[in-house]
């Protein structure tokens, strides 16, 4: 939480230092206040960047909140197909049960304790965790059903570790579709043009704090947009509450 709060501390008091020195050295190279026709085309140049930079903010702000969204959906849903598969290796045969049981409590181990930041690190699944999805997808297809029953068991235990598996690669795509440079350098360079483009108004006190306040809140949208661009790790870190619940739900059961 701390580290958080530097975090949008630094975006926030960094572009309104950037947006007010950037108007203030405007105002320095041009030497003093424009002439009214100068002072009419900066406001429409203003108004015009502003609205163009607002929707670029406004779009990305937006798709990092789908990614955010489906991979809580996608994380539930992967959760609720290991209990299915868990919980129907016991209603198959209580005896062989263990075979698909502990590799899923292994897999659930290693999701919680070593993958979800294996992917805010290194982007990537972790790869023992597929060597356990692999032995319970192997205990499956090694069950013998002898009735219908056993066979119903089987088909939808193998339904559901494929969804296991998709669900899989799509956390792992969500990891890997994070934003590039070419972004920041937009976002940024539209706080400057901004800036710049206010010099035509005089240097108050008023005018400044009104121009800090517009940095001020702009940082604190790419603060909101870096936050959730990477799931997996602080400060807009998902966790991994599904999986928790599971591993405490086959603990009591």
């Amino acid at each position: 939480m701390i580290t958080a709060m530097l975090e949008g501390t630094g975006f926030i008091v960094g572009t309104a230092l950037l947006t007010v020195l950037c108007y203030l050295a405007a105002r320095w190279l041009a030497g003093g206040d424009p002439e009214p026709p100068t002072k009419d085309l900066a406001g429409s140049v203003i108004f015009r960047v502003s609205a163009l930079h607002g929707l670029i903010l406004a779009l990305v702000f937006a798709q990092e909140m789908v990614e955010y969204q489906l991979l809580k959906i996608d994380s539930t849903i992967e959760a609720n197909a290991l209990a299915d598969v868990y919980f129907d290796a016991r209603r198959f045969d209580a005896e062989t049960a263990s075979q698909v049981q502990d590799p899923v409590n292994a897999y659930l181990d290693l999701v919680v304790t070593r993958e979800w930041d294996h992917l805010g690190t290194e982007r990537r699944l972790f790869g023992p965790a597929w060597g356990e999805w692999d032995k319970a997808y192997e205990a499956i297809l090694n069950l013998e059903p002898s009735g219908k029953r056993q066979e119903s068991l089987r088909a939808h235990m193998l339904d559901r570790i494929h969804l296991v598996s998709e669900t899989r690669v799509k956390r792992e795509n969500h990891a890997e579709n994070t934003l590039n440079g070419i972004f920041w350098f937009a976002a940024l360079a539209g706080v400057v043009v901004i800036a710049l483009a206010y010099y035509s108004y005089p240097v108050t006190r008023h005018n400044l704090a009104l121009i800090a306040l517009f940095g001020a809140f702009t940082g604190l949208i790419l603060f909101f947009i870096f936050a959730f661009s990477n799931p997996y790790r602080p400060p807009g870190a998902i966790g991994t509450g599904p999986y928790q619940r599971l591993m405490e739900q086959i603990a009591r059961s």
